[in-house]
């Protein structure tokens, strides 16, 4: 018996020491933390209850047998954050470069599976050379068992890919079937091809940072939803992250009591939209104002600008805000912000997580490039995640809200549950100059009139009156009590039912 202990705990200690001592001071040398000390960050103290430490490679190819690791690559089991379960898989580049080989892949396949049966999210942490050449066909089929579980999982339980190393070619395929995709600065980086493969079929050069580090994907690609300094604040934050989010489609995100008044009154919002209409103001200060203790957990900030999107608390419960920032392109709705925003509503609705959104939009970005870049088809998937979303949909509109883009921000007319308004707000087809000067365009050269008819317009249409009286707007609204009437809204909202017509799913304009 005693030598069955021993050898059980030699091969534990195999396990424990990765690639070896040499390449574990490689992977430190990078400022980068070993697959098991980054789960040390990432959960409970003590909560891991670690799966198939023993497993092997079955590779008997180019030598490959005279090389084993238990482990074979990757840690997988099951731990808590902040005592809430969740599976996690943390790829060990020290062996094998983190290569994903048939048991590699049957590893996290194993708790993808148990994560669905018993609801609760799962966590991949990559750091890996890719697929394992020696295996072949094989670790190409681990790969497809792994997307095909990502897009059996997509809504049912959230799926959370922190980059924390290498993940180039087919591999990037499972973390873009994720909710969300969390990066590292200057030691992660993504790409389908790269940089040798790009310089010889393109002639382009370009380093791996350039072609999918961190910022890349954070600011230009919106591949990623946010990058860090380094693996500890990565994994810290995630853990912030997660403490927002349910842990199935079938239960609610926890709650989280606040010392912050559900009905405070916050008076310094009645002078935050500025007297010139064409004037900016930040966004992030009103949603800073009315979410409990100026928590917000901003999803893509240095992605499509012109909208906020991010996850925060009112009265305890967690919600999703969904926002038009005058600072950036005056608020107006492109390519790139519908298709964050349209992403972002439906990660919410998915996990019953209520909406919050706060409208200051003057149209769509106009011009050739958004046309012939399909602004109308992706334009339209931001209405179509509104209009399909059933969870809480409490609006408010601060400002401008024209043409068909006060529409899309979660009208009255796309089943908004509660829409307010600031006495502020102009919702019209379009701004009063620009409507004058097609209703009266043979006045065009006379000021004077064009000045009146303007003003005719402003007081007609330029104001929330109009839409109030057809019941498209709730109530007017003063700025300072947004957030006690958004809370107030929420809570009679708590237990709403609403079903969408049978179908066997929905056809997206993708």
């Amino acid at each position: 018996m005693q030598d069955i202990i021993q050898k059980l705990e030699a091969k534990r200690q195999a396990a424990r020491s990765g690639g070896g001592e040499r390449r574990v001071e490689a992977q430190h040398g990078k400022g980068k933390l070993t697959a098991r000390e980054r789960i040390d960050v990432l959960l409970d103290e003590d909560s891991f209850e670690e799966w198939d430490m023993f497993v092997e490679h079955r590779c008997i190819d180019f030598g490959m047998e005279q090389q084993s690791v238990p482990g074979d690559g990757v840690v997988t089991g099951s731990g808590t954050i902040n005592g809430r379960l969740v599976f996690v898989y943390s790829q060990d580049f020290t062996v094998f470069g983190g290569s994903l080989s048939a048991s590699h892949a049957q590893k996290i396949i194993k708790i993808m599976d148990k994560a669905m049966e018993v609801g609760a999210p799962v966590i991949g942490l990559n750091d890996s050379g890719g697929a394992r050449i020696q295996e072949g066909v094989d670790s190409l089929a681990g790969y497809a068992e792994i997307f095909q579980r990502n897009a059996m999982a997509s809504g049912v339980i959230p799926q959370i890919s922190m980059i924390m190393g290498p993940c180039a070619g087919g591999a990037v395929y499972s973390p873009a079937l994720t909710d969300f995709i969390f990066m590292v600065k200057d030691s992660s980086y993504m790409f389908v091809t790269g940089p040798d493969v790009v310089k010889t079929v393109t002639h382009e050069e370009v380093t791996a940072e350039e072609l999918g580090g961190a910022i890349t994907h954070s600011s230009k690609s919106g591949v990623a939803d946010l990058a860090f300094e380094n693996d500890v604040e990565a994994l810290l934050e995630l853990r912030r992250f997660m403490g927002f989010l349910p842990s199935s489609n079938r239960e609610k995100a926890p709650s989280k009591p606040s010392a912050d008044p559900a009905d405070r009154d916050e008076f310094s919002l009645d002078t935050l939209i500025p007297d010139n209409p064409n004037k900016p103001y930040d966004m992030q200060e009103l949603i800073s104002k009315i979410v409990d203790d100026g928590e917000f957990f901003e999803i893509q900030p240095d992605y499509a600008g012109n909208i906020l999107v991010g996850l925060a608390r009112v009265d305890g419960e967690t919600v999703g805000v969904v926002a038009n920032q005058p600072m950036v392109l005056a608020g107006c709705l492109d390519i790139a912000s519908s298709i964050k925003a349209a992403r972002f509503v439906r990660f919410c609705d998915c996990f019953n997580i209520p909406l919050v959104t706060l409208v200051d939009v003057p149209g769509f970005l106009p011009g050739t490039s958004q046309e012939y870049n399909g602004i109308i088809k992706h334009g339209a998937k931001l209405l179509y995640a509104y209009a399909e979303a059933t969870v809480p949909k409490v609006t408010v509109i601060t400002r401008k809200a024209y043409g068909g883009a006060y529409d899309v921000m979660s009208s009255k007319h796309l089943r908004g549950d509660v829409n307010y308004a600031w006495p502020t707000s102009e919702i019209a087809v379009m701004g009063p100059k620009g409507a004058v000067e097609i209703i009266f365009r043979q006045d065009i050269g006379d000021t004077e009139k064009i000045e009146e008819r303007t003003e005719e317009y402003r007081q007609k249409f330029a104001n929330p009156f109009v839409a109030a009286s057809r019941g498209f707007i709730d109530d007017v609204i003063m700025p300072h009590g947004t957030r006690r009437r958004v809370s107030k809204a929420l809570r009679m909202l708590k237990n709403k039912q609403q079903q969408n017509p049978w179908k066997k799913h929905s056809n997206l304009p993708l």
